[in-house]
């Protein structure tokens, strides 16, 4: 249960990202109207992406409170702040009635959830790790990942439902924001769930914990880690927010796909996360992380690229989905054993701060992954370059992987499987 509680947030705050994601173009067209469409799409995924720049320094401001004052009330904080940026994009007026002041708010809204954002997985990543019971920190950490895919399956699901009520060009103007209406409903569900969440043992074992000033220098004398996390993350980033907030962008517009057809295979894609990330966080557990760490960042640099080749050379429904599924698993076997190596190679009394600090920073360039893959068949008129930009965030999770100390690890107490 603790597990459901503490990833409740995490849930709501992936939600918020892929349902700006889901229905870009209908919120360019309402707050960045234009003759030539695909600009409006392009600015909508610039704020799409100015959300994540927002992420290192939430990381660092708001995972010093945590590694300060505990889990418990970090997170509790995050979501209030999240659920402030969910509540102004739902209710904001359009540009026809605000005009500049419509996308300069939504912007505003997006740097609100970014924030919040940054500390918000590394939180959850940190809590579940400090709860896990003895030889199951890989399983019990992927689920912070695995809340994601629930909120991928069910925006998907209620993508497909509004699709088939409501005609395309309501959608358009106003049905899209029925689905963040729906996640300021949820909002004081998930509120309930945090509060009664109990404060990690591991956190109340320390008799006392590092000032902030203190934990901005540990975090800056430990920046090798930082960068080597970081670039650890850049794998899962890219490929995580190209099958799952791109998708259905890139097969109405690129593939000139149904609505209907993409938002299944997305949520085909959340299906199959869901499976893949405790069932390989499970097996680090056993073999250990980095032998798969290094194994599925090379099946990414070699088989991204081929796989939109065929894909775009023969666009059809079913081709999608089968390119989808494969880099799914890529993604959630890769990602099962990264995300709980991550919390093991940061220092404990910097671990939420170091953590958060990391994955914001690969986010930061990750999450402009729509609007990258966009720009990139735009310049090169080569459809399939998502699979080199996916193939490059490879390379460099590999060289991380390769790079990353093992004795970091086992010198904060962790057991040698873990490497």
């Amino acid at each position: 249960m603790s597990v459901i509680r503490v990833s409740s947030g995490n849930f709501l705050e992936m939600y918020d990202f892929f349902v700006f994601a889901y229905y870009a173009s209908a919120i360019g067209k309402t707050f960045f109207p234009s003759d030539d469409p695909l600009a409006s799409l392009l600015n909508t995924l610039a704020v799409f992406g100015v959300g994540f720049v927002m992420r290192p320094i939430g990381a660092l401001v708001l995972g010093a409170y945590i590694d300060h004052h505990g889990r418990r009330k970090g997170l509790i904080l995050t979501l209030a702040i999240m659920s402030i940026g969910t509540l102004s994009i739902a209710l904001i007026p359009g540009y026809e009635v605000l005009g500049l002041f419509a996308p300069l708010l939504i912007v505003l809204g997006r740097l609100l959830q970014g924030f919040s954002a940054g500390v918000e997985l590394g939180g959850v990543s940190v809590y579940l790790s400090e709860i896990a019971t003895p030889g199951h920190k890989g399983f019990y950490v992927a689920w912070q990942s695995g809340s994601q895919q629930v909120a991928v399956i069910f925006v998907a699901v209620l993508g497909v439902i509004l699709s088939s009520m409501i005609p395309i060009e309501q959608m358009t103007s106003w049905g899209w924001r029925i689905p963040f209406i729906i996640g300021c409903m949820i909002i004081p569900l998930i509120f309930l769930l945090r509060a009664s969440l109990q404060e990690t043992d591991e956190f109340l074992s320390h008799k006392s914990h590092p000032t902030i000033s203190q934990i901005f220098q540990s975090v800056a004398e430990n920046w090798a880690i930082v960068v080597t996390g970081m670039l650890m993350v850049l794998m899962t980033t890219v490929s995580f927010y190209m099958i799952t907030a791109y998708t259905p962008t890139f097969g109405r517009e690129v593939l000139k796909l149904s609505s209907y057809d993409s938002l299944f295979v997305t949520g085909c894609v959340g299906v199959s996360n869901l499976f893949w990330l405790p069932v390989m966080g499970a097996l680090s557990d056993r073999v250990g992380r980095r032998p798969l760490l290094i194994l599925f960042t090379l099946l990414g640099v070699l088989t991204a690229y081929p796989a939109m080749t065929w894909l775009v050379g023969a666009p059809s429904f079913s081709h999608l989905l089968m390119v989808e599924l494969w880099l799914s698993f890529l993604y959630g076997s890769y990602n099962g054993a990264m995300v709980v190596y991550l919390t093991e190679i940061m220092p404990p009394e910097v671990r939420t701060s170091g953590f958060s600090l990391a994955y914001s920073l690969a986010t930061t360039l990750g999450g402009f992954t729509p609007f990258i893959s966009t720009w990139l068949i735009q310049q090169t008129s080569d459809k399939a370059i998502p699979g080199a930009w996916l193939s490059v965030a490879a390379v460099l999770s590999l060289v991380a992987a390769l790079l990353a100390k093992p004795h970091q690890a086992i010198a904060a107490g962790y057991p040698q499987a873990a490497d």
